[in-house]
């Protein structure tokens, strides 16, 4: 069994500090074949890596020693030793760690951070509004019972959600969460400064809430999205049943991949309307995979496709929250 790491931290970053903090993950996680995807900006890093733990250690312990990650929080969780979670390793510096298009400053001021059990209070409070601030394709997957769907395709579109629904004179009071807690920093600043005057965010997001909160006090309902290959975690943060899409990346149950419209790699009852030259290509793409396979290998694909996986990727499951 492999490890999953994920971690982030909002801490300003100079240009040479994120020039030397990416040549120094890629060269110790490329010694380590370690995988995954880390994103750097002047306002922090936001990653999530795949390998043997021990590795995964020594890389986290070389990040707390960098200036500003000294308390670096980072979340385990289990992986699969015959199942990928990350084909590659991608350290990028980005204008930001989680896009959210709008100024806010999280490393300033966020939202009171509660951990579980005042959580679960926090569920039960009729007064409340609790918000799922995770896209309408997570929340399909799971989510805590009564929360607010804002049915965003991309977190860019959360602002606009909270100006069309959400009005801090009647709804004053605000809890929120997302997968890891990334999100909710920068939507909880946001909301402060659009006047909402209580706002509360789950320390950790649902991946620490599930490493902590063990039945019957759990009121998680479904599986977890995660930004990888696994598609969705249990209760328990192993690897869940869902499989993902990988003509529209949406996650699938057993009774999507049973629907007439699923065809592996090219179509599934979201996006078979898709046009016949997207399908055709699709269906080269799952040859070329199929093939690869057969071979004991695993296809990445040119760099045209890998680009072409890349931009399907960032059109939906773009915020790499964690």
């Amino acid at each position: 069994m492999s490890a999953v790491v994920t971690f982030y931290h909002f801490v300003g970053l100079d240009e040479a500090q994120l020039a030397d903090l990416r040549a120094g993950l890629v060269e110790r996680c490329s010694a380590r074949d370690i995988v995954g995807t880390t994103l750097l900006a002047t306002e922090g890093i936001n990653g999530t890596l795949a390998g043997a733990r021990p590795k995964l250690d020594e890389v986290v312990a070389w990040l707390r020693g960098q200036p500003g990650l000294a308390e670096l929080p980072v979340k385990f969780s289990q992986a699969s030793a015959t199942s990928p979670v990350f084909y590659r390793l991608r350290v990028k510096i980005k204008p930001e760690i989680v896009t959210f298009g709008v100024p806010v400053a999280p490393g300033e001021r966020t939202g009171q951070h509660v951990d579980a059990e005042r959580w679960n209070e926090l569920l039960d409070d009729p007064d409340l509004v609790v918000i799922d601030t995770r896209n309408h394709y997570e929340i399909e997957v799971g989510s805590f019972p009564g929360a607010l769907n804002p049915n965003t395709e991309s977190f860019r579109e959360f602002p606009q959600f909270v100006a069309d629904q959400l009005d801090p004179q009647q709804q004053p009071r605000i809890a929120m969460f997302c997968t890891g807690g990334i999100r909710c920093e920068k939507a909880s600043a946001y909301m402060l400064e659009a006047g909402f005057s209580e706002v509360y965010q789950l320390d950790g997001g649902i991946l620490k809430y599930l490493e902590t909160v063990a039945e019957p006090a759990n009121r998680w309902q479904g599986d977890c999205f995660v930004f990888d290959q696994r598609v969705a975690l249990k209760a328990d943060l192993a690897p869940g049943e869902h499989v993902q899409c990988h003509a529209c990346r949406r996650p699938l149950t057993q009774a999507d991949v049973n629907n007439p419209h699923y065809e592996e790699g090219v179509s599934c009852r979201f996006c078979f309307d898709a046009s016949p030259k997207r399908r055709a290509a699709h269906a080269e793409r799952q040859k070329q995979i199929d093939l690869a396979r057969s071979r004991g290998q695993v296809h990445l694909g040119p760099k045209s496709q890998v680009a072409h996986r890349q931009t399907e990727q960032r059109r939906k499951p773009s915020d790499s929250d964690q």
